[in-house]
Protein backbone atom coordinates (compact mmCIF):
# COMPACT_ATOMS: atom_id res chain seq x y z
CA UNK A 1 0.00 0.00 0.00
CA UNK A 2 1.38 3.18 -0.99
CA UNK A 3 4.64 4.29 -2.46
CA UNK A 4 7.97 3.06 -2.40
CA UNK A 5 9.83 4.39 0.99
CA UNK A 6 6.48 5.56 2.29
CA UNK A 7 4.74 4.62 5.59
CA UNK A 8 1.12 3.52 5.34
CA UNK A 9 -1.68 5.31 7.67
CA UNK A 10 -1.52 2.47 10.82
CA UNK A 11 2.34 3.05 10.56
CA UNK A 12 3.29 5.46 13.52
CA UNK A 13 6.94 5.85 12.09
CA UNK A 14 8.55 9.36 11.87
CA UNK A 15 10.58 10.07 9.18
CA UNK A 16 12.31 13.23 8.50
CA UNK A 17 11.40 13.49 4.99
CA UNK A 18 7.88 15.21 4.21
CA UNK A 19 5.30 13.10 3.52
CA UNK A 20 3.94 13.38 -0.58
CA UNK A 21 1.20 15.11 -0.48
CA UNK A 22 1.36 17.83 2.63
CA UNK A 23 1.70 21.22 1.83
CA UNK A 24 4.46 23.46 3.07
CA UNK A 25 3.62 26.59 3.90
CA UNK A 26 5.94 26.38 6.68
CA UNK A 27 5.10 23.43 8.44
CA UNK A 28 7.24 21.99 10.61
CA UNK A 29 8.23 18.00 10.00
CA UNK A 30 5.90 16.83 12.71
CA UNK A 31 2.98 18.78 11.42
CA UNK A 32 4.12 17.14 7.77
CA UNK A 33 4.64 14.05 9.26
CA UNK A 34 1.62 13.01 11.25
CA UNK A 35 -0.86 14.65 8.37
CA UNK A 36 -1.70 11.61 6.56
CA UNK A 37 -1.36 8.97 9.77
CA UNK A 38 -4.92 7.65 11.20
CA UNK A 39 -5.95 8.42 14.68
CA UNK A 40 -4.81 5.22 15.81
CA UNK A 41 -1.14 5.51 14.78
CA UNK A 42 -1.14 9.01 16.49
CA UNK A 43 -2.59 7.35 19.70
CA UNK A 44 0.03 4.84 19.29
CA UNK A 45 2.77 7.71 19.49
CA UNK A 46 1.80 9.81 22.74
CA UNK A 47 1.15 5.95 24.32
CA UNK A 48 4.57 4.89 23.19
CA UNK A 49 5.82 8.57 24.49
CA UNK A 50 7.11 8.75 20.62
CA UNK A 51 5.41 12.31 20.61
CA UNK A 52 3.50 14.51 23.20
CA UNK A 53 -0.32 14.98 23.01
CA UNK A 54 0.75 18.98 23.28
CA UNK A 55 2.92 18.11 20.40
CA UNK A 56 0.54 16.24 18.40
CA UNK A 57 -2.40 19.25 19.21
CA UNK A 58 -0.06 22.08 18.15
CA UNK A 59 0.72 20.24 14.75
CA UNK A 60 -2.46 20.32 13.84
CA UNK A 61 -2.95 23.43 14.76
CA UNK A 62 -0.15 24.39 12.36
CA UNK A 63 -1.93 22.47 9.88
CA UNK A 64 -5.74 23.44 10.38
CA UNK A 65 -4.17 27.59 9.71
CA UNK A 66 -2.27 26.49 6.89
CA UNK A 67 -4.94 24.77 5.08
CA UNK A 68 -8.28 25.93 6.07
CA UNK A 69 -7.93 28.95 4.45
CA UNK A 70 -9.05 27.77 1.20
CA UNK A 71 -11.72 25.65 2.32
CA UNK A 72 -13.55 26.83 5.37
CA UNK A 73 -13.92 23.68 7.54
CA UNK A 74 -13.27 25.14 11.13
CA UNK A 75 -15.31 27.43 12.20
CA UNK A 76 -14.67 27.70 15.68
CA UNK A 77 -10.97 27.73 16.96
CA UNK A 78 -10.37 26.23 20.68
CA UNK A 79 -6.86 26.05 19.95
CA UNK A 80 -5.92 27.31 23.80
CA UNK A 81 -8.59 25.20 25.58
CA UNK A 82 -7.07 22.06 23.24
CA UNK A 83 -3.66 23.01 24.34
CA UNK A 84 -4.81 22.63 27.80
CA UNK A 85 -6.27 19.49 27.43
CA UNK A 86 -3.25 18.19 25.85
CA UNK A 87 -1.03 19.30 28.80
CA UNK A 88 -3.22 17.34 30.92
CA UNK A 89 -2.90 13.89 29.24
CA UNK A 90 0.84 14.43 28.65
CA UNK A 91 0.53 15.64 32.53
CA UNK A 92 -0.77 11.91 33.54
CA UNK A 93 0.00 8.72 33.48
CA UNK A 94 -0.79 6.93 30.48
CA UNK A 95 -4.10 4.62 30.51
CA UNK A 96 -5.74 1.89 27.87
CA UNK A 97 -9.01 3.27 29.45
CA UNK A 98 -8.24 6.32 26.79
CA UNK A 99 -7.88 4.96 23.47
CA UNK A 100 -7.21 7.58 21.80
CA UNK A 101 -5.30 9.67 24.10
CA UNK A 102 -3.20 12.70 22.35
CA UNK A 103 -5.59 12.86 19.54
CA UNK A 104 -6.65 15.99 17.89
CA UNK A 105 -10.17 16.62 17.37
CA UNK A 106 -13.12 18.34 16.02
CA UNK A 107 -16.82 18.81 17.01
CA UNK A 108 -19.52 19.19 14.51
CA UNK A 109 -21.50 22.53 15.06
CA UNK A 110 -24.74 21.20 15.45
CA UNK A 111 -26.68 19.89 18.23
CA UNK A 112 -24.19 18.86 20.76
CA UNK A 113 -22.70 20.54 23.64
CA UNK A 114 -19.62 20.95 25.25
CA UNK A 115 -19.67 23.32 28.74
CA UNK A 116 -17.93 26.81 28.20
CA UNK A 117 -18.42 26.36 24.63
CA UNK A 118 -20.25 28.02 21.97
CA UNK A 119 -22.96 26.08 19.60
CA UNK A 120 -24.52 27.76 16.61
CA UNK A 121 -26.19 25.07 14.51
CA UNK A 122 -24.59 26.85 11.35
CA UNK A 123 -27.42 29.72 12.49
CA UNK A 124 -26.48 33.33 12.49
CA UNK A 125 -28.78 34.15 15.23
CA UNK A 126 -26.61 32.09 17.25
CA UNK A 127 -23.55 32.81 15.91
CA UNK A 128 -23.61 36.21 16.53
CA UNK A 129 -25.43 35.76 19.99
CA UNK A 130 -23.10 33.02 21.44
CA UNK A 131 -24.96 30.99 23.75
CA UNK A 132 -22.93 29.12 26.14
CA UNK A 133 -23.67 25.22 27.06
CA UNK A 134 -23.73 24.49 30.45
CA UNK A 135 -23.59 21.14 29.88
CA UNK A 136 -22.16 18.06 27.97
CA UNK A 137 -24.14 16.14 25.53
CA UNK A 138 -23.68 12.46 26.84
CA UNK A 139 -21.26 11.19 23.49
CA UNK A 140 -19.04 14.62 23.74
CA UNK A 141 -18.47 12.95 27.37
CA UNK A 142 -17.58 9.89 25.92
CA UNK A 143 -15.22 11.49 24.00
CA UNK A 144 -13.63 13.71 26.21
CA UNK A 145 -13.13 9.90 28.15
CA UNK A 146 -11.14 8.65 25.10
CA UNK A 147 -8.88 11.29 25.55
CA UNK A 148 -10.02 13.13 22.36
CA UNK A 149 -8.04 17.01 22.26
CA UNK A 150 -11.14 18.94 21.25
CA UNK A 151 -9.74 22.12 18.81
CA UNK A 152 -13.09 23.42 17.55
CA UNK A 153 -16.04 22.90 15.45
CA UNK A 154 -16.48 21.95 12.19
CA UNK A 155 -18.96 23.79 9.87
CA UNK A 156 -22.43 22.45 8.90
CA UNK A 157 -25.30 23.87 7.44
CA UNK A 158 -28.35 25.20 8.87
CA UNK A 159 -29.59 22.74 11.49
CA UNK A 160 -28.06 20.09 9.40
CA UNK A 161 -31.38 20.28 7.06
CA UNK A 162 -29.50 19.46 4.05
CA UNK A 163 -26.57 17.77 1.99
CA UNK A 164 -24.18 20.14 1.19
CA UNK A 165 -22.43 22.75 3.82
CA UNK A 166 -23.15 26.36 3.17
CA UNK A 167 -25.03 28.30 5.88
CA UNK A 168 -25.25 31.90 5.59
CA UNK A 169 -23.52 32.26 8.87
CA UNK A 170 -20.31 30.98 8.18
CA UNK A 171 -20.01 30.86 4.21
CA UNK A 172 -19.53 27.18 1.86
CA UNK A 173 -17.08 24.43 3.27
CA UNK A 174 -15.50 23.77 0.07
CA UNK A 175 -14.29 20.34 -0.88
CA UNK A 176 -10.18 19.66 -0.97
CA UNK A 177 -10.24 17.40 -4.16
CA UNK A 178 -11.99 20.64 -5.78
CA UNK A 179 -12.44 23.92 -4.27
CA UNK A 180 -15.27 24.32 -6.59
CA UNK A 181 -17.54 21.37 -5.15
CA UNK A 182 -18.97 20.66 -2.02
CA UNK A 183 -17.53 18.28 0.75
CA UNK A 184 -21.01 17.07 0.88
CA UNK A 185 -23.34 17.65 4.65
CA UNK A 186 -24.22 17.83 6.94
CA UNK A 187 -20.88 17.08 8.40
CA UNK A 188 -19.54 18.41 5.77
CA UNK A 189 -16.97 20.56 7.43
CA UNK A 190 -15.93 17.19 9.26
CA UNK A 191 -15.18 15.59 6.21
CA UNK A 192 -13.12 18.02 4.98
CA UNK A 193 -11.03 18.41 7.59
CA UNK A 194 -10.04 14.86 7.74
CA UNK A 195 -9.91 14.97 4.12
CA UNK A 196 -7.67 17.31 4.57
CA UNK A 197 -5.58 16.30 6.56
CA UNK A 198 -6.40 18.84 9.41
CA UNK A 199 -7.60 15.88 11.59
CA UNK A 200 -7.31 12.21 11.37
CA UNK A 201 -10.84 12.01 12.77
CA UNK A 202 -13.86 14.33 13.46
CA UNK A 203 -17.54 14.18 14.40
CA UNK A 204 -19.89 13.96 12.45
CA UNK A 205 -23.88 12.77 12.69
CA UNK A 206 -26.03 11.76 10.36
CA UNK A 207 -30.09 11.97 10.21
CA UNK A 208 -30.38 11.78 6.55
CA UNK A 209 -27.56 10.43 5.06
CA UNK A 210 -25.22 13.26 6.59
CA UNK A 211 -22.46 10.94 8.01
CA UNK A 212 -22.37 8.96 4.48
CA UNK A 213 -23.06 11.79 2.27
CA UNK A 214 -19.44 13.94 3.17
CA UNK A 215 -17.55 10.77 3.30
CA UNK A 216 -18.56 9.33 -0.45
CA UNK A 217 -17.67 13.20 -1.28
CA UNK A 218 -14.29 13.74 -0.04
CA UNK A 219 -13.27 9.68 -0.19
CA UNK A 220 -13.18 9.24 3.38
CA UNK A 221 -14.76 6.19 5.61
CA UNK A 222 -18.55 6.95 7.04
CA UNK A 223 -20.17 4.58 9.17
CA UNK A 224 -24.14 5.39 10.52
CA UNK A 225 -24.38 3.13 13.23
CA UNK A 226 -27.76 1.45 14.29
CA UNK A 227 -30.32 3.66 16.04
CA UNK A 228 -29.90 2.96 19.86
CA UNK A 229 -26.82 1.98 19.33
CA UNK A 230 -25.24 5.56 20.61
CA UNK A 231 -26.75 7.21 23.22
CA UNK A 232 -28.30 11.12 21.85
CA UNK A 233 -28.60 12.24 26.11
CA UNK A 234 -29.35 14.26 27.45
CA UNK A 235 -31.24 16.28 24.78
CA UNK A 236 -32.31 14.06 22.03
CA UNK A 237 -34.43 11.30 21.61
CA UNK A 238 -32.73 7.69 20.11
CA UNK A 239 -35.95 6.66 18.18
CA UNK A 240 -35.41 10.01 16.06
CA UNK A 241 -33.54 9.97 12.36
CA UNK A 242 -30.45 10.60 13.89
CA UNK A 243 -27.33 9.30 15.12
CA UNK A 244 -23.93 10.16 15.85
CA UNK A 245 -20.03 9.17 15.60
CA UNK A 246 -17.58 10.22 12.99
CA UNK A 247 -15.62 10.27 9.82
CA UNK A 248 -12.09 8.68 9.39
CA UNK A 249 -9.41 7.85 7.30
CA UNK A 250 -9.31 4.32 8.45
CA UNK A 251 -11.83 1.46 8.89
CA UNK A 252 -9.82 0.72 12.25
CA UNK A 253 -10.13 4.58 13.43
CA UNK A 254 -14.15 4.10 12.97
CA UNK A 255 -14.24 0.91 14.95
CA UNK A 256 -12.19 1.69 17.70
CA UNK A 257 -14.45 4.90 18.18
CA UNK A 258 -17.19 2.73 18.10
CA UNK A 259 -16.00 0.74 20.88
CA UNK A 260 -15.20 4.03 22.93
CA UNK A 261 -18.41 5.78 22.75
CA UNK A 262 -21.51 3.16 22.06
CA UNK A 263 -23.49 1.78 24.57
CA UNK A 264 -27.22 3.24 26.19
CA UNK A 265 -27.35 6.82 28.03
CA UNK A 266 -29.47 7.62 31.50
CA UNK A 267 -33.38 6.82 30.34
CA UNK A 268 -32.41 5.94 26.76
CA UNK A 269 -35.87 4.67 24.73
CA UNK A 270 -34.01 2.93 22.05
CA UNK A 271 -30.92 0.58 22.57
CA UNK A 272 -29.41 -1.96 20.08
CA UNK A 273 -28.61 -4.98 21.05
CA UNK A 274 -24.39 -5.14 22.51
CA UNK A 275 -21.43 -6.55 20.12
CA UNK A 276 -20.99 -9.83 20.76
CA UNK A 277 -16.78 -8.73 20.91
CA UNK A 278 -15.18 -5.42 20.40
CA UNK A 279 -15.50 -3.63 16.71
CA UNK A 280 -11.79 -3.67 16.75
CA UNK A 281 -11.76 -6.93 16.72
CA UNK A 282 -13.82 -7.44 13.58
CA UNK A 283 -11.18 -4.98 11.64
CA UNK A 284 -9.04 -8.11 9.61
CA UNK A 285 -12.08 -10.85 10.97
CA UNK A 286 -12.89 -13.33 8.33
CA UNK A 287 -16.64 -12.40 7.19
CA UNK A 288 -17.38 -15.72 5.58
CA UNK A 289 -19.03 -16.04 2.12
CA UNK A 290 -21.61 -13.63 2.44
CA UNK A 291 -24.66 -13.07 0.19
CA UNK A 292 -25.10 -9.45 -0.81
CA UNK A 293 -27.60 -7.75 -2.86
CA UNK A 294 -26.43 -5.30 -5.51
CA UNK A 295 -28.50 -2.54 -6.46
CA UNK A 296 -26.64 0.36 -9.45
CA UNK A 297 -29.43 2.36 -10.19
CA UNK A 298 -32.50 3.86 -8.38
CA UNK A 299 -35.54 1.99 -7.92
CA UNK A 300 -37.82 4.97 -8.66
CA UNK A 301 -36.34 5.70 -11.54
CA UNK A 302 -34.06 8.78 -9.77
CA UNK A 303 -31.14 9.42 -12.71
CA UNK A 304 -27.75 7.88 -11.18
CA UNK A 305 -24.50 8.94 -12.48
CA UNK A 306 -22.48 6.65 -14.58
CA UNK A 307 -19.52 7.21 -12.31
CA UNK A 308 -21.97 6.17 -9.26
CA UNK A 309 -23.34 3.24 -11.03
CA UNK A 310 -19.82 1.81 -12.32
CA UNK A 311 -18.36 2.64 -8.49
CA UNK A 312 -21.21 -0.34 -7.17
CA UNK A 313 -20.48 -2.52 -10.25
CA UNK A 314 -16.66 -2.27 -9.69
CA UNK A 315 -16.97 -3.28 -5.73
CA UNK A 316 -19.47 -6.25 -7.05
CA UNK A 317 -16.47 -7.71 -8.86
CA UNK A 318 -14.26 -7.03 -5.75
CA UNK A 319 -16.36 -8.84 -3.56
CA UNK A 320 -16.69 -11.47 -5.53
CA UNK A 321 -13.06 -11.49 -5.66
CA UNK A 322 -13.22 -11.59 -1.75
CA UNK A 323 -15.32 -14.88 -1.70
CA UNK A 324 -18.83 -13.56 -1.77
CA UNK A 325 -21.93 -14.12 -3.92
CA UNK A 326 -23.10 -10.79 -5.22
CA UNK A 327 -26.42 -11.05 -7.41
CA UNK A 328 -28.59 -7.77 -8.40
CA UNK A 329 -31.27 -7.77 -5.90
CA UNK A 330 -32.82 -5.03 -3.29
CA UNK A 331 -35.85 -4.90 -1.19
CA UNK A 332 -38.83 -4.25 -3.51
CA UNK A 333 -40.43 -1.19 -0.92
CA UNK A 334 -37.21 1.19 -1.83
CA UNK A 335 -39.91 1.95 -4.94
CA UNK A 336 -42.24 2.88 -3.14
CA UNK A 337 -42.26 7.05 -3.48
CA UNK A 338 -44.61 7.27 -0.11
CA UNK A 339 -41.11 7.03 1.47
CA UNK A 340 -39.77 9.98 0.57
CA UNK A 341 -42.79 12.03 1.34
CA UNK A 342 -43.05 10.69 4.86
CA UNK A 343 -39.47 11.26 5.28
CA UNK A 344 -39.95 14.77 4.23
CA UNK A 345 -42.70 15.29 6.67
CA UNK A 346 -40.41 14.03 9.60
CA UNK A 347 -37.65 15.85 8.33
CA UNK A 348 -39.78 19.43 8.39
CA UNK A 349 -40.99 18.28 11.35
CA UNK A 350 -37.11 18.39 12.77
CA UNK A 351 -36.73 21.97 11.22
CA UNK A 352 -39.70 23.47 13.50
CA UNK A 353 -38.53 21.76 16.67
CA UNK A 354 -34.77 22.93 15.60
CA UNK A 355 -35.78 26.56 15.32
CA UNK A 356 -37.73 26.25 18.53
CA UNK A 357 -35.14 24.93 20.12
CA UNK A 358 -32.62 27.53 18.80
CA UNK A 359 -34.89 29.95 20.51
CA UNK A 360 -35.24 28.80 23.89
CA UNK A 361 -31.07 28.76 23.86
CA UNK A 362 -31.35 32.80 22.53
CA UNK A 363 -34.16 32.82 25.11
CA UNK A 364 -36.46 34.17 22.50
CA UNK A 365 -38.07 33.38 19.46
CA UNK A 366 -36.66 33.66 16.03
CA UNK A 367 -37.75 35.94 13.50
CA UNK A 368 -37.80 34.66 9.77
CA UNK A 369 -35.16 36.82 9.02
CA UNK A 370 -32.84 35.15 10.98
CA UNK A 371 -33.56 31.73 9.88
CA UNK A 372 -32.70 30.37 6.60
CA UNK A 373 -35.36 30.64 4.05
CA UNK A 374 -35.56 26.38 3.47
CA UNK A 375 -35.79 25.91 7.17
CA UNK A 376 -38.50 28.31 7.46
CA UNK A 377 -40.63 26.90 4.84
CA UNK A 378 -40.15 23.73 6.32
CA UNK A 379 -40.88 24.49 9.42
CA UNK A 380 -44.24 25.95 7.96
CA UNK A 381 -45.22 23.39 6.17
CA UNK A 382 -45.04 21.36 9.62
CA UNK A 383 -46.62 23.77 11.33
CA UNK A 384 -49.31 22.87 8.73
CA UNK A 385 -49.80 19.73 9.54
CA UNK A 386 -51.95 18.36 11.97
CA UNK A 387 -51.16 15.99 14.48
CA UNK A 388 -52.90 13.39 12.75
CA UNK A 389 -50.72 14.06 9.51
CA UNK A 390 -47.52 13.60 12.01
CA UNK A 391 -48.73 10.31 12.96
CA UNK A 392 -50.14 9.09 9.92
CA UNK A 393 -46.06 9.70 8.91
CA UNK A 394 -44.89 7.62 12.06
CA UNK A 395 -47.38 4.70 11.51
CA UNK A 396 -45.85 4.63 7.67
CA UNK A 397 -42.63 4.92 8.44
CA UNK A 398 -43.11 1.71 11.16
CA UNK A 399 -44.64 -0.21 7.96
CA UNK A 400 -41.71 0.54 5.69
CA UNK A 401 -39.21 -0.42 8.43
CA UNK A 402 -40.46 -3.61 9.20
CA UNK A 403 -41.35 -4.41 5.52
CA UNK A 404 -37.36 -2.89 4.62
CA UNK A 405 -35.78 -5.72 6.95
CA UNK A 406 -37.62 -8.64 6.14
CA UNK A 407 -35.26 -8.54 3.20
CA UNK A 408 -32.28 -9.14 5.25
CA UNK A 409 -34.14 -11.55 7.23
CA UNK A 410 -35.38 -13.57 3.90
CA UNK A 411 -31.00 -14.38 3.64
CA UNK A 412 -29.66 -11.34 2.41
CA UNK A 413 -26.38 -10.06 4.76
CA UNK A 414 -25.86 -6.91 2.90
CA UNK A 415 -27.38 -4.42 0.33
CA UNK A 416 -24.80 -2.81 -1.87
CA UNK A 417 -25.71 0.72 -3.39
CA UNK A 418 -23.99 4.20 -4.58
CA UNK A 419 -24.08 6.40 -1.63
CA UNK A 420 -25.15 9.12 -3.87
CA UNK A 421 -26.72 9.32 -7.51
CA UNK A 422 -23.82 12.13 -8.09
CA UNK A 423 -20.26 12.99 -7.64
CA UNK A 424 -19.90 16.11 -5.45
CA UNK A 425 -22.48 18.84 -6.77
CA UNK A 426 -20.91 22.04 -7.87
CA UNK A 427 -20.91 24.64 -4.99
CA UNK A 428 -24.02 26.86 -4.78
CA UNK A 429 -25.90 24.19 -6.39
CA UNK A 430 -28.85 24.06 -3.37
CA UNK A 431 -29.63 27.78 -3.45
CA UNK A 432 -32.65 28.32 -2.88
CA UNK A 433 -34.49 30.72 -5.76
CA UNK A 434 -36.91 33.89 -4.62
CA UNK A 435 -39.81 32.65 -5.21
CA UNK A 436 -39.44 28.99 -3.92
CA UNK A 437 -37.18 28.14 -1.11
CA UNK A 438 -37.38 24.78 -1.28
CA UNK A 439 -36.13 24.60 -4.83
CA UNK A 440 -32.99 22.84 -3.10
CA UNK A 441 -34.65 20.72 -1.33
CA UNK A 442 -35.33 18.72 -4.43
CA UNK A 443 -31.98 18.69 -5.71
CA UNK A 444 -30.90 17.40 -2.35
CA UNK A 445 -33.54 14.88 -2.93
CA UNK A 446 -32.21 13.48 -5.92
CA UNK A 447 -28.57 13.58 -4.94
CA UNK A 448 -28.91 11.97 -1.77
CA UNK A 449 -31.54 9.41 -3.00
CA UNK A 450 -30.27 6.60 -1.56
CA UNK A 451 -29.35 7.65 2.36
CA UNK A 452 -32.23 8.40 3.99
CA UNK A 453 -34.22 5.14 4.08
CA UNK A 454 -31.63 3.70 6.40
CA UNK A 455 -32.13 6.42 8.79
CA UNK A 456 -35.78 5.56 8.79
CA UNK A 457 -35.26 1.99 8.93
CA UNK A 458 -32.84 2.48 12.48
CA UNK A 459 -29.92 0.29 9.95
CA UNK A 460 -26.17 0.40 9.95
CA UNK A 461 -24.90 1.79 6.73
CA UNK A 462 -21.29 2.38 5.74
CA UNK A 463 -19.55 4.53 3.11
CA UNK A 464 -16.36 3.59 1.81
CA UNK A 465 -14.39 5.33 -1.17
CA UNK A 466 -13.80 2.68 -3.74
CA UNK A 467 -13.60 4.78 -7.09
CA UNK A 468 -13.16 7.85 -8.47
CA UNK A 469 -14.30 10.04 -11.59
CA UNK A 470 -11.53 10.96 -13.81
CA UNK A 471 -10.70 14.36 -12.74
CA UNK A 472 -10.25 12.42 -9.39
CA UNK A 473 -13.42 13.14 -7.15
CA UNK A 474 -14.20 10.56 -4.72
CA UNK A 475 -17.17 8.26 -5.03
CA UNK A 476 -18.05 6.27 -2.15
CA UNK A 477 -20.48 2.81 -2.49
CA UNK A 478 -22.85 2.38 0.23
CA UNK A 479 -23.39 -1.01 2.28
CA UNK A 480 -26.43 -1.63 4.42
CA UNK A 481 -26.87 -4.32 7.01
CA UNK A 482 -29.20 -5.99 9.42
CA UNK A 483 -30.08 -3.55 12.31
CA UNK A 484 -27.60 -4.42 14.80
CA UNK A 485 -24.92 -5.60 13.04
CA UNK A 486 -21.98 -2.98 12.65
CA UNK A 487 -19.99 -5.85 12.92
CA UNK A 488 -20.76 -7.55 9.67
CA UNK A 489 -19.88 -4.09 8.00
CA UNK A 490 -16.82 -3.10 9.53
CA UNK A 491 -15.06 -6.96 8.78
CA UNK A 492 -16.35 -5.97 4.97
CA UNK A 493 -14.89 -2.53 4.62
CA UNK A 494 -11.89 -3.46 6.32
CA UNK A 495 -11.62 -6.73 3.91
CA UNK A 496 -12.19 -3.69 0.80
CA UNK A 497 -9.76 -1.57 2.12
CA UNK A 498 -6.88 -4.15 2.50
CA UNK A 499 -7.98 -5.43 -1.13
CA UNK A 500 -8.60 -2.13 -2.70
CA UNK A 501 -6.79 0.57 -0.85
CA UNK A 502 -7.99 4.18 -0.77
CA UNK A 503 -5.13 5.89 1.69
CA UNK A 504 -2.67 7.44 -0.98
CA UNK A 505 -6.10 9.26 -2.81
CA UNK A 506 -5.89 12.39 -1.06
CA UNK A 507 -6.27 15.64 -2.57
CA UNK A 508 -3.32 17.90 -4.15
Amino acid sequence: MGSAGVAPPGDRRITTSVVPGATNRGMGNLADDTRWMDATAQAGLVAEREVSATELADAAIERIEALDGAINAVVMRWFERGRADAAAIDAGEASTDRPFAGVPFLLKDLATHLTGTPLSNGNVALRDGQPISAHTTTLVERFVDAGLVTLGRTNSPELGSVPVTEPIAYGPTRNPFDTGRTPGGSSGGAAAAVAAGMVPIAHATDGGGSIRIPASCCGIVGLKPSQGRITSGPDRDESGLSVGLCVSRTVRDTARLLDAVHGPGIGDSVIAPPPARSYAAEVGADPGRLRIGMLDHHPQGIPVDDDCARAVVDTATWLETLGHTVEPAYPAVLGDPDVGRQFMTLWATNAAIGISGMGDMLERPLSEHEVEPVNWAMAQFASGASSVDHATALVAVMRFRRTLRRWWSDGWDLLLTPTLAQPPLPVGSLDPTPDDPLAGMRVAGTFSAFTPPYNLSGQPAISVPMHRTTAGLPIGVQLVADYGREDVLIRVAAQLEAAHPWAEHRPS
